[in-house]
């Protein structure tokens, strides 16, 4: 099952840094792919790519100018879509159900306003918790919920930089010092 991220009605000035999160969070729990729509913002997509670069792992990000054809192609496409809102069923009930299906999922994230037609057409409206908070927190809530806590496992293959867990500070390993840490 392959997951990306649709991320509604991105505006350039207002929401560049809550839409770099999702990208982010989107990569590190486990999507595949962000797909952007409101504005087309070059500067956050070459941000993601730059991440990718040099933190590795397979993760793309594009521009979709129409999210309602989107939707509707990926559906057709044989995809099911889960849409990420405070009205929706509690995720701690619903994802083992949306877990069970292979179809690729899109999960949409909502915007300013979320018009009608993303409820009508997901295949789950899905709430963490039902009070308003970040789309940030509820996507990575979700994901993890669905991979089951895998995601932690993932292995970011081709990265520049690592990170090597320090209870007392920082530590990076670059690729040369990775490459010869992985030889040992």
């Amino acid at each position: 099952m392959k997951v990306v991220v649709l991320r509604l009605d991105h505006r350039r000035v207002r929401d560049a840094r809550i839409t770099t999160h999702v990208c982010l969070t989107a990569r590190a729990f486990g999507a595949s792919k962000v797909v952007l729509s409101g504005d087309n913002d070059k500067k956050i997509i070459g941000n993601v790519r730059d991440v990718v670069e040099r933190w590795g792992g397979d993760f793309e990000i594009d521009y979709c100018k129409n999210w309602s054809k989107y939707i509707d192609d990926w559906k057709s496409d044989g995809g099911e879509v889960v849409h990420l809102t405070m009205y929706g069923e509690a995720v701690q009930e619903i994802t083992g159900t949306i877990a069970q299906s292979s179809k690729d999922k899109l999960v949409v994230v909502g915007g300013s306003r979320v018009p009608s037609k993303v409820y009508q057409d997901a295949n789950w409206n899905v709430s963490v918790t039902n009070q308003p908070h970040s789309e940030v927190a509820a996507l990575s809530i979700f994901l993890h919920t669905l991979y089951d806590g895998k995601e932690y496992d993932i292995d970011f293959e081709g990265s520049e930089l690592k990170v090597v867990p320090n209870p007392h500070g920082k530590t990076v390993l670059t690729k040369e010092r990775i490459i010869e840490t992985e030889k040992k």
